[in-house]
């Protein structure tokens, strides 16, 4: 096969899986008009978003897919019904949802930048919960989709944050992955700008991201960006969770340089049988995805190693996602482990209890790389007092 005729056979196979994938998935319509009533029994996720989409007309929908340059701010309360089953999302496959049995929003209203900030504060105030925790969302994602996953990632999770969702403008469809990866590339200040926002709030102790799929791609580039634009990182940017990363491995590698001295903790959840980031390794014609690897081999192995990167392989998890790509929020081990670890200030690699070390163990989740629950893969010690964070070697990613 001559070198034109290889990436032309990688684009079509890419188009191939995309059609696979398209036939595995059926969309209910959006669903974020407020309903009432709400039942008493159901539990309300109360979420702050940040977004670099188009306001649409339709309540329902609320943001578009369309991009615009400038940030605009909103709250949502989404409602979770009383037979919610971890890791699930039920949707009203037509009509107005049920908030009795379907996922719905019981609140919805756009915020001036000034509110955003008034309400941040307040709902901290309020709860007490200063730890914040931004959420990323992934290619082909609607904006309704990206707040029904979030409220259930944090009520499932049982997280002590407060949520903050950081959404771009994805068209939602399998074939706009080209205008999908522009719209990410276009909203790394947004994102960078809410990072700065909120690390620098006097009343946030700290920030953790968990960021999925082409998710991963902008955060890992709004940090960088900042580091770049600074100088460093804001100390208090702790965590930074990589939910199947959508990024080359060879950027990856060559981002992490730009960190600095300082770098928050990095947790990478991956899977070997993830055949969306198979589709971008075809689309893309590159080696490896950085959440696709093995991460025992080698040199992943080392690198991960070396650089402190807790990794958790979710392979051998099997979830209702027929595609691998969303185990991360579908498990319950795992979705509580994010929860009841990383997002109330603990790194994978800290003392985790019996209880989770046994359901991971059952499911398989854990890797051979260094027991990443039960030992931390850091092998450099701290050089000395940061902003609040932890002081990490300053090689690349694997």
């Amino acid at each position: 096969m001559s070198r034109i005729e290889k990436p032309l056979a990688r684009r079509w196979g890419g188009l191939l899986l995309l059609a696979l994938l398209a036939g595995c998935a059926g969309r209910p319509p959006s669903a974020l008009a407020p309903v009432a009533p709400i039942p008493a029994e159901a539990r309300q996720v109360e979420l702050l978003v940040s977004t670099t989409r188009r306001e649409a007309a339709d309540p329902a929908v609320l943001f578009s897919g369309e991009r615009q340059q400038d940030t605009s701010f909103a709250s949502l309360s989404i409602s979770i019904p009383p037979g919610h089953v971890t890791g699930d999302i039920a949707w009203a496959q037509s009509g107005q949802p049920d908030p009795a049995r379907h996922f719905a929003a019981a609140g919805a209203r756009r915020l001036a930048p000034a509110a955003f900030t008034t309400s941040l504060r307040q709902r901290i105030a309020r709860t007490g919960r200063s730890h914040v925790l931004v959420f990323v969302h992934g290619y082909n994602t609607r904006f309704d989709e990206a707040a029904f996953r979030f409220a259930q990632i944090v009520h499932d999770s049982e997280a002590k944050v407060t949520p903050v969702l950081f959404s771009w403008a994805s068209w939602g469809t399998l074939s706009a992955y080209p205008y999908d990866r522009v719209s990410a590339e276009i909203a790394r200040n947004g994102l960078e700008s809410l990072l700065a926002k909120l690390a620098n709030d006097p009343a946030v102790s700290e920030v953790s991201v968990l960021a999925h799929s082409m998710g991963g791609w902008l955060a890992v580039e709004a940090i960088r960006q900042m580091a770049i634009r600074n100088g460093r990182i804001n100390g208090r940017i702790r965590n930074l969770m990589l939910a199947a990363p959508d990024i080359d491995i060879d950027v990856a590698r060559q981002n992490s340089r730009d960190f600095g001295s300082y770098r928050p903790k990095v947790s990478l959840f991956v899977s070997r049988d993830d055949r969306a980031l198979d589709v971008s390794r075809f689309i893309w014609g590159s080696r490896d995805r950085l959440g696709s690897i093995d991460p025992d081999a080698e040199p992943y192995r080392s690198n991960l190693a070396k650089n402190g990167v807790d990794v958790i392989d979710l392979t051998s998890i099997k979830t209702g996602d027929r595609t691998g790509h969303a185990k991360f929020a579908q498990s319950a081990e795992v979705v509580r482990l994010i929860g009841g670890r990383l997002a109330a200030g603990q790194t994978l690699g800290g003392a985790t209890s019996a209880t989770e070390q046994a359901g991971l163990l059952t499911r398989g989740t854990l890797s051979a790389v260094g027991q990443v629950l039960t030992a931390p893969l850091t092998l450099a010690e701290p050089a000395g007092p940061t902003e609040g964070g932890t002081l990490a070697p300053a090689g690349p990613l694997p």
